[in-house]
C-alpha cells in the first residue's frame, strides 16, 4: 500500500509538471508597430508561468540592433488561485527600412507568434549640431470638417536638462476640438551618429468648421547641463503648422439622409448573449451591435436604428461609448444594445445594416455593412400540443333516425338552460383572456430624442464667449465661460472666473486671471478682449493643480 501511494504521488507530480509546461504560453508584443529607422522601440515577451529558461534573442540580430534588456516576475492571487508570469523587455532598433518581421521567440519548449513592424526612412535632421531641438508635424495638411488630424510634438535631447517645461501651441482660425491621442512616449533615436533621448506627445485635432486652422510653434523651455555647468533658461521652438479644412461633401445618392461620419476606417459587428440557433418563442435574447470608427470620437458615431421584423419585439437599452488609442489616432466605439423577443416560432430574417461613411484617406464615400442573418425560432415549451388526427372518425348520424325519437319538453328546457350557462361561461372566459392580454402586452416605450453631445454644447458656449470677448463684453464672457465650466465639471463646477482660471492651461488661464482682477479692481484693468478671444480658441482643461503641473512640466528627462 505504501508503494502504491508513493507511485500515485509521483504520477500526480509528473502530470502537474507537464500541465504547467503546457500552460507556459509565450506572448510577444511591441509598444509601437510603426517607427523610423533611427528610432528604438521595445519588444515585450511574456510567459504565463515561472519558467527558468531565457528567451532566444539570437533570431533578432539579422534585422535589428539589440539594446538593453530587463525582466520582472509577477504573481497574482485571485480567489485563492495563484498565477505567476515572467516578462522580458528588450530595446530594439531596425537595421534597415521597410516592412520587417520579428521572428517567433523561443522560451524553453514554447514559441511566440511572429510580429510585423513598419520601419520608415529617417525624416528628422537636427538644426546644425544642436544638443536640444523640438519638432512638430501634422499627418495631413488637408482635411474635412470633424475629421481627425494627428498633431505630434517630439523633443530631442542629447544632453541632460533641468526644469523642463513644454508650452503647447495655440490653435487659431477655424474652431477645433483637441484631445490627447494616447500616453506620452519616451525612446532613443540616433541622428548623424549622435544619440538623442526623445519625448513624444500626440494630439487629435477635430476642426468644427471649414476654413484654415493655424497652429503656433510649440515651445520647450529648460536649463541645459553642459560640461558640468547649468546654463540659463533656454527656449527651443518648432515650426508653425497650417491645416486647410474642406467643407462637408454632398451625401451619396443611395443615402440622401446619410449622417456625416469622416474616418479612416469603419467596421460593423454584432454579438449575441447566447447562440440564436436554439432560441424559442417567448424567450428574450440580447444583441449588441458595435460601430468601430478609426479617427473619430465615440460621441460622433451615429445611432443604429434596430431593424423592424414581423413577429419580433425589439427593446433598446443605453448605448456603450468607449475609445482606444492606436498609431493612427483615436478609435471611437459605440455599442447599441437590444433585447429581442420572438412572439411565434418559424424562420425569421434579420435585415442587414448599412452605415455610409466618408473615407478621409481616399476622399470618397464608403459603406460599412453588417449582413442579414436568418434565425429559426423554435416553438415555446408552454405552447399547447396540436389537435390529434383520428384514424376512424365517427360516422354521421342519419337524420331519419334522429327524427324517430322526438325530445320531450323537459329535455328541450334542460338543453336550453345548459346552453345558456355554457355561453355565459364562455363569455367570461373570453373577457378574462382579453384582460390578461391587455395587462401583459409588451408596450413599446416612446424613444426619447438623444441629448445633444456635451462637446457641441461646449462649442456653442465658447463661440458666444469669443464673440463677447471681441466686443469687450466682460459680463457675457464671464457667464459663458462659467457655463462651459459647468459642462466640463458637472459634479464640481467652478463658481468664479478666478476658480476657472486654476483649471485651464495658459494662455487662457492668464487672461482669466486678469479678467478676475478686473472684476474687483479699480481703474484700468488691463484686460484685453481680443487676447481673450484668441486664447479661448485653444482652451484646454486641467482637473486640478496637480494635473496642471503635469501638463506644463515634463517628467525628468535624463538621457541614458
Amino acid at each position: 500500500m505504501v508503494r502504491l501511494r508513493n507511485a500515485l504521488a509521483v504520477g500526480l507530480s509528473i502530470i502537474t509538471l507537464f500541465a504547467g509546461l503546457a500552460e507556459a504560453a509565450v506572448v510577444a508584443r511591441v509598444d509601437r508597430d510603426r517607427v523610423e529607422q533611427n528610432e528604438s522601440f521595445t519588444l515585450e515577451i511574456v510567459v504565463d508561468s515561472d519558467v527558468r529558461s531565457e528567451p532566444d534573442l539570437s533570431v533578432l540580430q539579422q534585422d535589428f540592433y539589440i539594446g538593453q534588456s530587463s525582466h520582472r516576475y509577477d504573481t497574482k492571487v485571485i480567489n485563492g488561485d495563484i498565477s505567476r508570469s515572467r516578462t522580458w523587455q528588450v530595446a530594439l532598433m531596425a537595421r534597415s527600412a521597410g516592412t520587417l518581421t520579428i521572428p517567433a521567440i523561443t522560451v524553453g519548449s514554447e514559441r511566440s507568434q511572429p510580429l510585423t513592424i513598419e520601419v520608415r526612412e529617417p525624416s528628422v535632421a537636427p538644426p546644425g549640431e544642436a544638443d536640444v531641438f523640438i519638432t512638430a508635424e501634422v499627418d495631413s495638411s488637408d482635411t474635412y470638417v470633424q475629421a481627425q488630424v494627428l498633431y505630434t510634438i517630439k523633443i530631442y535631447r542629447a544632453v541632460s536638462t533641468r526644469q523642463p517645461a513644454l508650452r503647447e501651441p495655440v490653435f487659431g482660425g477655424a474652431e477645433v476640438l483637441v484631445e490627447l491621442a494616447g500616453d506620452e512616449r519616451s525612446y532613443e533615436a540616433v541622428i548623424g551618429g549622435r544619440s538623442y533621448n526623445v519625448i513624444e506627445r500626440a494630439f487629435a485635432v477635430f476642426p468644427q468648421e471649414s476654413g484654415e486652422v493655424t497652429i503656433s510653434p510649440a515651445r520647450f523651455e529648460a536649463r541645459v547641463l553642459r560640461d558640468g555647468r547649468i546654463t540659463g533658461r533656454k527656449v527651443f521652438q518648432s515650426e508653425a503648422q497650417v491645416i486647410n479644412v474642406k467643407p462637408i461633401p454632398a451625401p451619396p445618392a443611395e443615402f440622401p439622409d446619410a449622417v456625416w461620419l469622416p474616418a479612416r476606417d469603419v467596421t460593423l459587428s454584432d454579438e449575441w448573449s447566447r447562440e440564436p440557433d436554439r432560441l424559442r418563442a417567448g424567450e428574450p435574447i440580447s444583441r449588441n451591435i458595435t460601430i468601430s470608427a478609426l479617427g473619430q470620437l465615440e460621441t460622433q458615431i451615429p445611432v443604429i436604428e434596430p431593424p423592424e421584423v414581423d413577429g419580433v419585439n425589439v427593446y433598446s437599452d443605453k448605448p456603450g461609448l468607449s475609445r482606444r488609442f492606436e498609431p493612427d489616432g483615436i478609435r471611437g466605439l459605440r455599442t447599441d444594445q437590444y433585447a429581442m423577443i420572438a412572439s411565434s416560432d418559424g424562420d425569421i430574417v434579420l435585415p442587414g445594416i448599412r452605415i455610409p461613411w466618408w473615407d478621409i484617406v481616399n476622399s470618397e464615400w464608403k459603406v460599412a455593412v453588417l449582413p442579414e442573418q436568418s434565425v429559426r425560432i423554435l416553438p415555446s415549451p408552454d405552447a399547447p400540443p396540436p389537435d390529434p388526427v383520428l384514424d376512424n372518425p365517427p360516422e354521421p348520424v342519419d337524420s331519419a333516425e334522429s327524427d324517430a325519437a322526438p325530445a320531450t319538453t323537459e329535455q328541450l328546457a334542460s338543453v336550453k338552460f345548459w346552453k345558456l350557462v355554457a355561453q355565459i361561461l364562455g363569455g367570461l372566459w373570453l373577457l378574462t383572456i382579453v384582460g390578461w392580454w391587455w395587462s401583459t402586452r409588451p408596450t413599446r416605450e416612446q424613444r426619447e430624442p438623444e441629448p445633444e453631445p456635451v462637446h457641441r454644447q461646449q462649442a456653442r458656449v465658447l463661440k458666444r464667449a469669443r464673440k463677447a470677448a471681441a466686443e469687450n463684453d466682460a459680463q457675457v464672457v464671464r457667464h459663458a465661460l462659467l457655463e462651459w465650466g459647468r459642462l466640463e465639471w458637472p459634479d464640481a463646477a467652478p463658481r468664479s472666473i478666478g476658480a476657472l482660471a486654476q483649471r485651464v492651461a495658459p494662455p487662457l488661464s492668464d487672461e482669466l486671471a486678469t479678467l478676475s482682477s478686473a472684476s474687483y479692481g479699480n481703474g484700468d484693468s488691463g484686460w484685453n478682449g481680443d487676447a481673450t478671444a484668441r486664447a479661448i480658441r485653444s482652451i484646454r482643461a486641467v482637473s486640478d493643480a496637480g494635473d496642471r503641473s503635469s501638463t506644463d512640466l515634463l517628467p525628468p528627462l535624463m538621457p541614458q
